[in-house]
């Protein structure tokens, strides 16, 4: 990120601060949910039934920090398998697209997210936590559903599918 990009950031953070929000649930299971830019979405999941099915729930607002944090969150958290991208897209950031453009495509040289076309696709986690996320994690699309019932649906699949492999 170059100097005046950092300095609009930091001045947001004081004139705009947007907390960091996200629910801890069930630490053994495969599942991870972002809901992107819908908050009133995230806060459904902070019910402490769904809590159980799920590992995390949390937003995704920036194409660089904000997927720092969640692939390092992941790689620190190896027992997340599916992270299910769901929620409003975050416009001018397109932190999704950006998202699944990094676990396609991975990092330039210059640790740009491949084939982003978000404004500032820059991460600074490292590459071996990267690979493990291309690797070792299924991506759900679901950009833009905002439905709850639909997104539950998707939870149960999933929890069915890998309680399968259990038995």
């Amino acid at each position: 990120m170059n100097a005046i990009g950092e300095a609009i950031g930091e001045l947001c953070k004081i004139i705009l601060p947007i907390p960091e929000e996200y629910y801890l649930g069930n630490p053994t299971s495969s599942i991870a949910i972002c809901t992107l830019s819908s908050i009133n979405l995230l806060k459904n999941f902070a019910n402490f039934e769904i809590l159980n099915h799920i590992s995390i729930a949390g937003r995704l607002l920036s194409e660089n920090k904000g997927i720092d944090s969640i692939v390092e969150h992941i790689y620190k958290n190896q027992k997340i398998k599916t992270l299910i991208v769901c929620g409003k897209e975050v416009s001018g950031h397109k932190s999704g697209h950006s998202l699944f453009e990094l676990h396609k495509n991975g990092i330039d040289e210059n640790k740009k997210i491949i084939n982003s076309t978000s404004p500032d696709p820059y991460l600074s986690v490292s590459k071996s936590a990267i690979q493990y996320f291309q690797n070792n994690v299924n991506l759900v699309n679901l950009i833009n559903e905002t439905n709850y019932e639909i997104i539950l649906n998707k939870i149960n699949f999933f929890n069915t599918r890998f309680s399968a492999f259990l038995d």
